[in-house]
Protein backbone atom coordinates (compact mmCIF):
# COMPACT_ATOMS: atom_id res chain seq x y z
CA UNK A 1 0.00 0.00 0.00
CA UNK A 2 1.38 3.10 -1.29
CA UNK A 3 1.00 6.35 1.04
CA UNK A 4 2.42 10.07 0.30
CA UNK A 5 5.27 10.67 1.94
CA UNK A 6 3.59 13.66 4.13
CA UNK A 7 0.75 10.68 5.36
CA UNK A 8 3.45 7.91 5.71
CA UNK A 9 5.78 10.32 8.32
CA UNK A 10 2.64 10.75 9.98
CA UNK A 11 1.92 6.84 10.60
CA UNK A 12 5.37 6.59 12.06
CA UNK A 13 4.45 9.62 14.80
CA UNK A 14 2.25 8.16 15.77
CA UNK A 15 3.19 4.67 16.19
CA UNK A 16 5.82 5.72 17.81
CA UNK A 17 4.60 7.80 20.25
CA UNK A 18 2.32 4.62 21.03
CA UNK A 19 5.43 2.64 21.58
CA UNK A 20 6.37 5.34 23.73
CA UNK A 21 3.44 5.74 25.49
CA UNK A 22 2.96 1.98 26.39
CA UNK A 23 6.59 1.94 27.54
CA UNK A 24 6.01 4.53 30.46
CA UNK A 25 2.81 2.87 30.94
CA UNK A 26 4.63 -0.58 31.45
CA UNK A 27 7.55 1.03 33.55
CA UNK A 28 5.18 2.98 35.70
CA UNK A 29 3.32 -0.78 36.64
CA UNK A 30 6.15 -2.90 36.73
CA UNK A 31 8.86 -0.94 39.15
CA UNK A 32 5.96 -0.92 41.64
CA UNK A 33 5.27 -4.42 41.03
CA UNK A 34 8.89 -4.86 41.93
CA UNK A 35 9.08 -2.91 45.23
CA UNK A 36 5.86 -4.66 46.29
CA UNK A 37 6.03 -8.41 45.24
CA UNK A 38 10.58 -8.61 44.81
CA UNK A 39 10.85 -6.64 47.54
CA UNK A 40 13.00 -4.61 45.22
CA UNK A 41 14.38 -0.76 46.59
CA UNK A 42 11.95 1.62 47.84
CA UNK A 43 13.29 4.46 45.89
CA UNK A 44 12.25 2.33 42.51
CA UNK A 45 8.67 4.65 43.68
CA UNK A 46 10.19 7.76 42.30
CA UNK A 47 10.72 6.17 38.64
CA UNK A 48 7.56 4.39 38.69
CA UNK A 49 5.29 7.88 39.62
CA UNK A 50 7.16 9.79 36.83
CA UNK A 51 6.64 7.02 34.88
CA UNK A 52 3.25 7.28 35.31
CA UNK A 53 3.01 10.96 34.97
CA UNK A 54 5.16 10.64 31.23
CA UNK A 55 2.40 8.03 30.15
CA UNK A 56 -0.29 10.57 31.27
CA UNK A 57 1.47 13.14 29.36
CA UNK A 58 1.96 11.21 26.58
CA UNK A 59 -1.51 10.60 26.35
CA UNK A 60 -2.42 13.96 25.82
CA UNK A 61 -0.28 13.93 22.48
CA UNK A 62 -2.23 11.23 21.29
CA UNK A 63 -4.52 11.71 18.58
CA UNK A 64 -8.66 12.17 19.52
CA UNK A 65 -9.73 8.57 19.84
CA UNK A 66 -6.39 7.07 21.68
CA UNK A 67 -8.08 7.88 25.26
CA UNK A 68 -11.07 5.09 23.45
CA UNK A 69 -8.44 3.01 22.20
CA UNK A 70 -6.07 3.01 25.67
CA UNK A 71 -10.14 2.24 27.72
CA UNK A 72 -10.59 -0.63 25.49
CA UNK A 73 -7.23 -2.06 26.18
CA UNK A 74 -7.36 -1.76 29.50
CA UNK A 75 -10.77 -2.73 29.89
CA UNK A 76 -10.05 -5.66 27.60
CA UNK A 77 -6.78 -6.73 29.78
CA UNK A 78 -8.69 -6.36 32.94
CA UNK A 79 -11.08 -8.98 32.02
CA UNK A 80 -8.50 -11.87 31.46
CA UNK A 81 -7.71 -12.63 35.45
CA UNK A 82 -11.30 -12.30 36.21
CA UNK A 83 -11.73 -14.78 33.94
CA UNK A 84 -9.23 -17.25 34.68
CA UNK A 85 -9.85 -17.45 37.82
CA UNK A 86 -13.35 -18.38 37.20
CA UNK A 87 -12.51 -21.20 34.88
CA UNK A 88 -10.00 -22.02 37.58
CA UNK A 89 -12.01 -22.58 40.27
CA UNK A 90 -14.52 -24.16 37.98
Amino acid sequence: MAFPSGNRIGLVRVGALFVFTAIAEILGCYLPWLVIRQERPVWLWLPAFASLGLFAWLLTLHPAAAGRTYAAYGGYTSLWPWAGSLWSNA
